[in-house]
């Protein structure tokens, strides 16, 4: 059962129907980020350290999460009441991925052994007088979603999903991405099955400590995509919205008029237009996998994840 309503007031704004943008790594989610974030009204934040985490300890330790109950609920939401903040020293601890959704520069490097610049902090990417809506696109959240619709029952959650094989070329060329799998960081020994990292029989376990690097990054997907099927099974219609990366490359206009409706919110038409070209490998484009995976990498995605490819309605094999 759901929690009931919470009142929270950021910058004498009520957060009402907040929305969360999910999806696996390299899913394309930071795309709708990005037109939700240039859309009138909108406040959305990416990245906030806070929110990290608390979404990365819910990720790889659910139990965290499950044995806190209402309690959990309450860190994430605190979290956010945090991040949602709108002043200069809040939006300082934003990422440079934040500022770039906004469309405002990086802030300049510190050069070696340097401090940074002096000066006020910078102005927030938002007019709070203007302000109606909260959204969040930090990486991940799609392994807190139960907890984010404790935390906000009224929320709104937008997942993306995309083929598995380009999200695997884009992960291989990630260091962020791979960090995870080193032996330092992947908790198996203490988490299993570990949602996180996808690994959820022995089978999976037995061959993860030899598995080749497009194997762990397929693992990941098929893990984050059975959890968006999970979610549309039992989030109600009306609360999640389900967006093709390859349909937002071919028809970004529809996209955004079928975003703008389900929030209904005014999202501009052209607000995803031009962002990835398909096909384009420069651009990580859809089918771009063709060029950036070897044949033997392309093989072992299909070998771990066929089963949900195929079930997305992406062909396999030599159809492919």
């Amino acid at each position: 059962m759901r929690s009931t309503p919470h009142i929270l007031v950021i910058n004498g704004t009520k957060v009402r129907r907040p929305v969360f943008i999910l999806g696996a790594p390299h899913s394309g989610a930071e795309l709708l980020a990005r037109a939700v974030k240039r859309s009138p009204g909108f406040h959305l934040t990416t990245g906030r350290p806070g929110v990290l985490r608390v979404t990365y300890a819910f990720a790889r330790q659910p139990s965290i999460a499950t044995e806190r109950g209402a309690g959990a609920a309450r860190v994430l939401r605190d979290a956010f009441a945090e991040a949602w903040q709108i002043s200069g020293r809040a939006c300082a601890q934003c990422p440079d991925e934040c500022r770039e959704l906004a469309g405002l520069a990086p802030r300049p490097p510190v050069p070696p052994g340097g401090t940074a610049p002096d000066g006020d902090p910078p102005a927030p990417c938002v007019d709070a007088r203007g302000l109606a809506r909260f959204a969040d696109a930090s990486p991940d959240l799609i392994y807190s979603a139960d907890v984010l619709l404790d935390a906000f029952p009224d929320a709104q959650l937008v997942q993306v999903i995309r083929d598995g094989r380009d999200v695997v070329a884009d992960m291989l060329d990630d260091e962020r991405c791979l960090a995870w799998f080193k032996p330092g960081l992947a908790n198996l020994d203490t988490v299993f099955p570990n949602p996180f990292l996808g690994v959820e029989d022995h089978t999976d376990r037995i061959r993860w400590p030899r598995a080749a690097p497009a194997v762990k990054c397929a693992l990941r997907w098929r893990g984050s995509v059975r959890l968006s099927a999970k979610l549309r099974r039992q989030v109600p219609e009306e609360q999640l919205l389900t967006v093709r990366f390859e349909e937002l490359v071919a028809k970004p206009r529809t996209v955004a008029a079928g975003l703008a409706e389900y929030l209904d919110a005014r999202i501009p038409r052209s607000a995803l237009s031009g962002l990835v070209r398909a096909g384009e490998a420069s651009d990580g484009g859809a089918g771009s996998w063709r060029d950036r995976l070897t044949p033997r990498q392309a093989a072992q995605v299909e070998k771990v994840a066929g089963t949900e490819l195929r079930r997305l309605g992406y062909r396999t094999g030599p159809e492919a």
